[in-house]
């Protein structure tokens, strides 16, 4: 299929840079044995590179410009426990603190969250209401680790659960929410598990769990609860997957079930965070690697869901690479391209490497692939 070049509706509001989680050593607290800290990896920078990139970069006369809000009590509900805004809440009040290990609410924090999620709502009414088949919220804190009760993973609320159980009140029958961020979306997997409307898929290293905040094993044999069981599928990915494998995945694994679910909408968690370079991932993606995912995003909407698909942004934390792989992402999205050169992939596509992790892959997920 061919692609169709056309405006993406990025929703924005710098409101989400006032979340402030500080430095240490890298997502924990400062060590007393080192003179030099540094910021978290989920901090306001790499917003603002990705920010800039869509503003000033190749793309900038493609990009239709919106404002974001704050997410209500009552939208934040849909998903998440009252009981546990309330505990944010009451942690915002005195001043902050670590949630998790890595999880840092600071003075700011939440509200930052609720503009991020009520930003998500945003872009998902504006397809809703018929505006656009596309749009991208450029959001942060992330969201994909927030389960109904539990924070984790540098994220509070989760921006994408509360969007589709936005679009599920809107009368939207079948979602599909593709998650490629390096990590297992176990939040996302958490509040959709035993439903049989919201297909949850995730491509992530395969890291297994780590500790109280996320139980989930990410593993194959994680495919829902009573009237859910089928509609979570899990793809852990092997370490170094590269361009090649997760190409593979999309073609072989992600798109029979995104045909057999035929969704009427498409979801996706578009993190950054599997490129080469970034701190928390180690799947050497490269700009054309996302690319791809981005020509594989279209055209599974433009298949199955009329053409409508929503961009949410989750990690990424290689502060310059970061922003120019969803430069590339979008650039596939939109069918055009490629308009920014690569200025670092330097490793080539490892064949041997690629072939290992296809192998991996028909043995660990036969199931997936029927």
């Amino acid at each position: 299929m061919s692609l169709t070049s056309t405006n993406i509706n990025v929703f924005w509001d710098s409101s989400v840079l006032k979340h402030d989680t500080g430095r240490g050593f890298f997502q924990r607290p400062p060590s007393p044995y080192l003179e030099v800290t540094e910021s978290h990896p989920e901090n306001p920078d790499r917003l603002r590179n990705m920010h800039s990139v869509l503003k000033l970069g190749p793309l900038k006369s493609y990009v239709a410009w919106h404002t974001g809000r704050p997410a209500t009590r009552d939208e934040l509900q849909a998903f998440h426990e009252p009981q546990y805004i309330d505990m944010l809440e009451d942690v915002q009040r005195l001043g902050g603190e670590r949630l998790a290990p890595t999880t840092v609410m600071a003075p700011g924090s939440l509200d930052a969250a609720r503009i991020a999620a009520g930003t998500t709502l945003a872009a998902m009414a504006h397809i809703l209401d018929g505006h656009s088949n596309l749009a991208y919220a450029l959001v942060r804190p992330p969201g994909h680790h927030a389960a109904p009760a539990q924070a984790d993973g540098y994220c509070f609320f989760n921006n994408i659960g509360v969007a589709v159980e936005y679009a599920r009140k809107r009368g939207i029958a079948r979602i599909a929410v593709i998650d490629w961020d390096v990590h297992h979306g176990n939040g996302t997997q958490e509040g959709f598990y035993d439903y049989d409307d919201v297909l949850t898929v995730s491509l992530h290293m395969d890291h297994g769990p780590w500790g109280p905040t996320h139980l989930q094993t990410g593993k194959a044999d994680e495919v829902g609860c009573k009237r859910g069981v089928g509609y979570n599928l899990n793809i852990p990915l092997p370490m170094g997957t590269g361009d090649e494998g997760y190409d593979y995945a999309m073609t072989e694994l992600v798109l029979p079930a995104i045909e057999a679910f035929a969704p009427d909408l498409l979801v996706i968690a578009a993190g950054q965070d599997a490129s080469q370079f970034d701190p928390n991932g180690r799947q050497l993606l490269t700009m054309a690697g996302f690319r791809r995912l981005g020509q594989h995003a279209r055209a599974l909407a433009d298949s199955y869901c009329n053409g409508r698909l929503l961009l949410v942004q989750e990690g990424g934390y290689a502060l310059s690479y970061a922003a120019y792989c969803l430069h590339a992402t979008l650039e596939g999205v939109l069918g055009v391209g490629p308009l920014l050169d690569d200025p670092i992939a330097y490793i080539p596509e490892d064949a041997t490497v690629a072939k290992t992790a296809i192998n991996m892959m028909h043995k660990a997920l036969p199931d997936a692939a029927q």
